[in-house]
């Protein structure tokens, strides 16, 4: 049966998909006119404080703000190369502390260095007797007074010198202590050689030592056999004399000499002796030389060009003689180691002089003499070290000044001999 009451007819349906529209007074105006309130922002926690430890900084753990954390992130990855700026940092400080101080610590060096040689510590030593030859220049002066051991260095003598503008120093004889300094070295300079009565004793180049010693002899309270005995003794010994030569001949340098009246022989020849080694050092004779020639050997060569040359021009030329015929292995047929065999020559060597049996005999012997036959000067012993690059081998007088006249082959050589008889030369 019915109740009168029709069943509910079911309304419209939204269709799928779609979105039921908001009540009234919740649609999106009303979401814009009351913004959302800001989310609240966390507060930091404070950073503690760091000490940081010189070891920390440079060698150890990195130092950071305490953001980043070890092995995580580019934190790690940071911390070494901060490290690589701490330590190239430091490293252009110190180069930079090193250039400027370096040359500050260099003159403070040499400044007491330099103070050093002005006034040595210790005082004077033992008197040395100093002889300062003509046309010696501060340097050589500086290098004599060093040998000496009168002063430490040659250096600090000439910047002394330069500096004060001591000299020229008067030639002469001094007498002077070891280990005097320079500053006293040049007061007694200065002040020139010793006073008192001296003789002066000439020695000529190309002199022999007995006729330096006959000129030793003609001094006051010297005697020519006396001063020869001293001389072959071998008490007194130049640097250069080999250990088997007992005779200083060609070591003795030719010069003026002042000799006090309270002076020995040995005292002499020790002068002579020494002013050659001076002189020989300065010019390097201890050195290799271009000639190939032992030091003492470059002595017996500069005899020989000191008794043969006239003019300055001709001794290289004659020591390239010389060294041509020794590398062909010819004798050197020079006359003045003839005359020095037979003790001397008032003229040319004549044919029985030419056939003497002796090692100086150089017409017979190949080689050199076995010894110097004279004393020399700076210029024969510097023609020895450095011949002329020629092919010479024979030479000749060519006029009345002195001058040779040289020779490549025996032909050309015996034109020039035979024009030199016509001149009246030989």
């Amino acid at each position: 049966m019915s109740s009168g009451n029709g069943p509910k007819q079911p309304g419209p349906s939204a269709p799928p998909g779609s979105r039921r529209p908001p009540p009234p007074g919740r649609g999106p105006e009303r979401r814009l006119s009351r913004p959302a309130a800001p989310a609240p922002t966390p507060k930091p926690e404070p950073v503690e404080p760091r000490v940081v430890e010189e070891d920390d900084e440079f060698w150890d753990e990195p130092v950071g703000d305490g953001d980043s954390s070890p092995g995580g992130g580019s934190g790690g990855a940071a911390a070494p190369a901060e490290r690589g700026r701490h330590r190239r940092r430091r490293r252009r400080t110190f180069i930079a502390l090193g250039i400027v101080l370096l040359p500050i610590i260099l003159v403070l060096v040499v400044g007491a260095w330099f103070l050093y040689e002005l006034n040595p510590l210790g005082g004077p030593g033992k008197r040395v007797s100093v002889d300062i030859p003509r046309r010696t220049g501060n340097a050589a002066i500086g290098d004599l007074l060093e040998k000496k051991s009168v002063i430490g260095s040659s250096q600090a003598f000439q910047i002394y010198v330069g500096v004060t503008r001591a000299g020229p120093f008067v030639p002469g004889h001094y007498t002077m202590r070891e280990n005097l300094g320079v500053r006293d070295a040049v007061g007694i300079l200065k002040s020139g050689p010793a006073k008192g009565p001296q003789f002066r004793l000439v020695v000529p180049p190309g002199l022999t030592l007995a006729a330096v010693a006959d000129r030793v002899g003609m001094l006051r309270g010297h005697n020519r056999d006396t001063f020869l005995q001293v001389a072959q003794s071998g008490v007194v010994r130049s640097k250069y004399q080999p250990p088997d030569v007992t005779s200083p001949e060609g070591l003795v340098y030719p010069d003026t000499y002042f000799v006090s009246k309270d002076e020995t022989d040995q005292q002499i020849l020790t002068r002579l002796v020494s002013a050659f080694d001076q002189k020989a050092d300065t010019i390097g004779l201890s050195a290799a030389n271009a000639a190939g020639m032992t030091p003492y050997q470059t002595v017996v060569a500069a005899s020989l060009i000191e008794r043969e040359a006239k003019l300055d021009e001709d001794r290289p030329l004659i020591s390239a003689v010389i060294h041509n015929r020794l590398a062909a292995g010819r004798p050197l047929q020079i006359d003045a180691t003839v005359c020095f065999a037979k003790g001397g020559c008032n003229a040319s060597p004549t044919a029985a002089d030419l056939a003497l049996d002796s090692p100086y005999n150089t017409y017979k012997v190949a080689g050199l003499p076995p010894t110097p036959i004279s004393s020399v000067t700076v210029k024969s012993l510097q023609a020895a070290q450095n011949p002329a690059p020629v092919p010479y081998l024979y030479y000749v007088l060519s006029d009345k000044n002195g001058k040779h006249k040289f020779a490549t082959t025996q032909e050309e050589h015996n034109r020039n001999v035979e024009e030199a008889r016509q001149k009246g030369l030989l």
